[in-house]
């Protein structure tokens, strides 16, 4: 669908004579000369120079994934040709892109359902319709869509099947329908197909200030009296809290298995998991019994912005397994999500869609949007969101970057850098402090144990003292 297997159909314009026909009077012989052609005899005649057709004409931008590894590896490409159009697709003028972790992993070559370079990355879109193919009947040219699909949609221009459009709800912009498919649909089904969300229960989110995170946050809010444990670091609590959080743990200082305990010895009924490893094993032991583990993802395999042999080889030798024995004795069920693998599962996807969209007319959800990237763009926008600095969704939009901000890129860097070092060293300092209170904290409980023992030091003196006299007589 990129368009680069597009036929190039050139035609050549053939050469035409001229035949002088003839007439019905009988030609002068003294009169060699054919007679003279007007102006508009010679606009009509066919150009003898050669047209370049409409299709060799077309071209769009697309970013293209060249290679694995860092972020330079995903690069801005100009495609000729039209794309073609089969039976039953539509061709989408793409305004926005949704970026997603799944793109951070497919850049270092850890997501399988993208396939092998080179190719262009991108599971969500929105923008209008610019042709429909034969067959297709419930869409038009100018219709406003959202698109889900399985990669192929980070370029200007995109082809899909129109069953894997969606007509964008009045009110809603480009940008918000961009980032509304992969990360609701992916909450959606976790929480009410997999989870069972009811009223007066207790999740726990990971990265609840991530895509999916505000999405599952907001879902919630949908039951009554559900309660949230969200992770995230300290700066993005205010904002998550307000999102509808009710407990918000800071992951990097705190052990959220016993910031959980503390406030719900029991556990939790619903935990959903996309970091992996040891984790998976942290998320089961939180569950109380009838409790749900509904793990979607990997997220402890990306460390850096090359693949991490290390990181993936940990995250590996820790995978959760379990006998179905120890989930019967402990009543216990682990669910495993996978939106990439549900593309063909059309009446699935489009059921779970009516209702996000339905909800969203409501006023019940709404995306929110942490940043917008011009395609050019596209490393800073992936490095946002790896170094988990996003408090919602990351998009890229195909409006051409101005030359006025392609002149102010490097200054940005530089404030981009210097910003980096004064968080970390805010982070430090957080860090710094925290390790203080703590050292605070265990001082003032081992106070009473010096006490204790000051005092028992002191009556063995006494007794000493006491013994001493005796020593003497004897």
């Amino acid at each position: 669908m990129s368009g680069d297997d597009a036929p190039a159909q050139q035609q050549n314009a053939e050469e035409t004579k001229q035949e002088n026909e003839p007439s019905d009077e009988p030609k002068a012989e003294s009169k060699p000369e054919s007679p003279p052609v007007s102006s508009t005899e010679a606009a009509a005649t066919p150009a003898a120079t050669e047209k370049v057709p409409e299709e060799e004409q077309f071209t769009y931008r697309s970013l293209v994934l060249s290679g694995y590894g860092g972020y330079d590896k995903v690069k801005l490409q100009v495609k000729k040709g039209k794309p073609a159009l089969k039976a039953g697709e539509v061709m989408v003028r793409v305004k926005a892109c949704g970026l997603n972790f799944a793109d951070l992993l497919a850049r270092q070559g850890l997501y399988d359902r993208l396939p092998s370079p080179p190719v262009t990355p991108g599971m969500e879109c929105s923008g209008e319709i610019e042709a429909v193919g034969e067959e297709v009947t419930d869409r038009k040219v100018g219709d406003k869509v959202l698109v889900l699909n399985r990669c192929g949609l980070w370029q200007e221009v995109a082809v899909v099947p129109a069953t894997h459009t969606f007509l964008i709800p009045e009110g809603m912009t480009f940008e918000e329908a961009a980032a509304l498919p992969v990360n609701y649909i992916t909450a959606y089904m976790m929480l009410f197909d997999f989870g069972n969300l009811r009223p007066n229960q207790s999740i726990l989110i990971h990265s609840a200030a991530g895509g999916v995170g505000i999405a599952a946050t907001q879902l919630c809010q949908t039951v009554k009296d559900v309660t949230v444990f969200g992770t995230a670091s300290a700066s993005k609590h205010e904002t998550i809290s307000q999102g509808g959080v009710t407990h918000c743990i800071d992951y990097r200082t705190r052990d959220y298995v016993e910031e959980v305990r503390k406030i719900s010895p029991k556990g939790l009924d619903i935990v959903l998991d996309p970091l992996g490893g040891s984790d998976t094993h942290k998320a089961y032991n939180l569950l109380k019994p009838m409790g749900k583990l509904i793990t979607y993802g990997a997220a402890n395999m990306l460390a850096g912005q090359k693949k991490n042999l290390l990181a993936v080889a940990k995250t590996w030798y820790h995978q959760f397994s379990i006998h179905t024995l120890s989930l019967i004795q402990n009543n216990k069920s682990v669910c495993g999500f996978h939106l990439g693998y549900l593309d063909g599962e059309v009446e699935v996807i489009l059921q779970a869609m009516t209702t996000i969209l339905d909800l969203y007319r409501q006023g019940k959800i709404k995306p929110r949007i942490d940043s917008t990237y011009h395609l050019e763009q596209v490393g800073d926008a992936m490095r946002r969101m790896q170094e988990r600095n996003n408090i919602g969704k990351v998009i890229l939009i195909t409006e051409p970057m101005p030359e006025e901000e392609k002149k102010e890129e490097p200054k940005k860097e530089e404030k981009k850098e210097d910003k980096k070092k004064e968080d970390k060293k805010k982070d430090d300092k957080k860090k710094d402090d925290s390790k203080k209170e703590d050292k605070k904290e265990e001082k003032k409980k081992e106070e009473p144990k010096k006490e204790e023992k000051n005092e028992e030091k002191s009556e063995v003196k006494k007794e000493e003292k006491k013994e001493e006299p005796k020593k003497e007589e004897k």
